[in-house]
């Protein structure tokens, strides 16, 4: 119903997706109308009044073309609404997804336009159109189809990371050359190329140089002990890019200053999210690089290089390639006028596993009360899982739990106590344990441990120690030797005795007293008279005088 004109207004509903109807409005503009809306249940009414000349629904432009340089697009379209003064806006998504609205309000040209500009160049833009009323705005038109358009090709801009490897040969260096580009490097083209160029620093010679296609990261080159500049730089159909440069210095010869073979390796910790390094600043440089293998057991290693600014000295090294229980070695030189120092070494692990080899007992020395072990060959080197930071050696007597001196109890799964010695020093491949029973049978097992632990405990040895002949030689000194010497003594005593205690004769037990002449009464008398002597002997000397 148009309260204006107080009529119902002759239009039929219909309500596909939304409810609507049409009718002509013939001269009139200003219009008043109400809807009502009824069922069983009751009715409902809703009013709007409005200028019809305020409504314009523009159709959707059409016909889009372009005009484009390398950073700049110029989008064109022919309006169908002539006559009416129109507002557009064109939508348009970037190469990196980002979706932009632009607004156009010069509208009134033949072909209306709106301009792209700062864009980069040889990169896809896709653009649409919409266009509402400038006066009297009320809604969009519908959008135009999606137009899109390439800016044209320009030199690459940025410079191309790049970093070098050498190694001393006979007569000179090896230099294996790397490159990618950095993060604000844009090839700019189609087709992209590397330039390598290097020539001696102190010398006119003419340079040498080598291109690569796209495909390419890497090349290797050999030079002489002088000093040369390195070059490489980035080309595509329009121009090059500024160049890279490296300074490569004289070979002096120790092979072992340029590989920094005389710098101590220091240990560093993993973590969840990379590897950390720390480093010691130095103010004369003007940039750090750490370089790293993703891939140490493989040639090539993948050698990877990050760059780092003057007032940094820290950071966490990831790679997608890291993985637990293989060591990565890290170099971090500091840069001058484009010529790098080798200034620290760094080793470590993003996470320590238990030793991937076990030590092998190569050598077993026992004594009655002690065993010497010995696992000289066991390597601590980058083939382990972590680093080796000692050893464990774990003893035992059979069928009884340990309890030796000097020990610790390790207690096993199946409740089980083994004697548990540590070894702290991993280059200390030689253990004695000593406090063990004689005659007694062992087992014995040696452990290697890391960050990671150590792997289960198993594949014991098993010794017999000997009989402790000290107590055999103690038996013989205190009860055989003195029983031999007793046996021999009451043989011989009656000729030890005569030797050493000689009888004193009893004249009472004289046999020449069994005569009956030479008694005289009760008591036994020997005469001298009566005895008739075989010879007579004259002593001379002083004693036989004197007495």
């Amino acid at each position: 119903f148009d309260r204006f004109s107080q009529k119902l207004v002759p239009c039929t509903v219909n309500c596909s997706k939304q409810c609507s109807c049409s009718w002509n409005r013939g001269k009139q503009r200003i219009w008043n109308i109400t809807v009502t809306v009824e069922n069983p249940l009751g009715k409902k009414t809703a009013m709007d009044t409005f200028d019809v000349t305020h409504r314009i629904y523009p159709a959707a432009p059409f016909q889009l073309w372009e005009e484009s340089t390398d950073t700049k697009i110029t989008l064109y379209w022919k309006p169908q609404n002539k006559g009416i003064e129109l507002f557009c806006q064109a939508e348009v998504l970037q190469p990196d997804g980002k979706m932009e609205l632009h607004n156009v309000s010069d509208t009134y040209l033949h072909y209306p336009r709106i301009t792209l500009s700062e864009l980069q160049p040889y990169t896809e833009h896709t653009a649409r159109i919409r266009c509402g009323a400038a006066k009297h705005f009320w809604r969009w038109s519908e959008w135009s189809k999606a137009r899109t358009i390439r800016t044209k090709e320009a030199p690459p801009s940025g410079k191309l990371d790049i970093w070098r490897e050498i190694t001393p040969v006979l007569g000179g260096q090896n230099v294996t050359l790397f490159w990618k580009q950095a993060p604000d490097f844009q090839a700019n083209g189609k087709r992209i190329f590397y330039e390598v160029t290097w020539k001696k620093v102190d010398d006119n010679a003419e340079a040498e140089s080598i291109s690569f296609s796209s495909v390419y990261n890497s090349t290797r080159i050999s030079i002489d002990n002088h000093s040369y500049r390195i070059s490489i730089k980035a080309k595509n159909d329009v121009n090059y890019s500024l160049p890279s440069v490296l300074i490569i210095p004289r070979a002096t010869g120790n092979s072992s200053k340029l590989s920094g073979s005389e710098l101590k390796e220091e240990q560093v910790n993993g973590t969840d999210d990379g590897i950390f390094i720390s480093w010691e600043p130095r103010h004369q440089y003007d940039s750090y690089i750490i370089d790293w293998c993703n891939y140490p057991m493989l040639q090539p290693c993948d050698l990877q290089w990050k760059r780092f600014g003057p007032n940094t000295s820290s950071a966490l090294i990831n790679s997608a390639a890291f993985v637990p229980g293989v060591r990565y070695n890290f170099h971090i030189y500091g840069s001058v006028a484009n010529r790098a120092s080798l200034l620290e070494k760094k080793t470590g692990y993003l996470r320590e596993l238990p030793p991937l080899l076990e030590p092998i007992v190569e050598k077993v020395d026992l004594t009655f009360n002690s065993v010497t072990l010995s696992w000289d060959s066991y390597p601590t080197n980058a083939t382990q899982y972590g680093f080796v930071r000692g050893y464990h050696v774990y003893v035992s007597p059979i069928e009884v739990n340990c309890s030796l001196k000097e020990s610790r109890k390790h207690v096993l799964p199946d409740g089980s106590v083994l004697c548990k010695y540590t070894i702290e020093n991993p280059e200390e491949k030689r253990y004695t344990v000593k406090n063990l029973l004689s005659n007694t049978k062992y087992k014995l097992v040696v452990k290697a441990y890391t960050g990671g632990g150590e792997t289960p405990i198993a594949n014991f040895i098993y010794i017999d120690t000997p009989f402790n002949s000290n107590m055999l030689y103690l038996l013989v000194l205190l009860v055989i030797i003195p029983s031999l010497i007793a046996a021999i003594c009451g043989l011989k005593m009656k000729r030890v005795k005569e030797c050493c205690c000689p009888i004193i004769p009893n004249p009472n037990k004289s046999k020449v007293l069994s005569f009956k002449e030479f008694k005289t009464g009760p008591e036994k008398i020997l005469k001298l008279n009566d005895c008739i002597p075989d010879m007579l002997a004259v002593d001379n000397n002083a004693i036989a005088q004197k007495l």
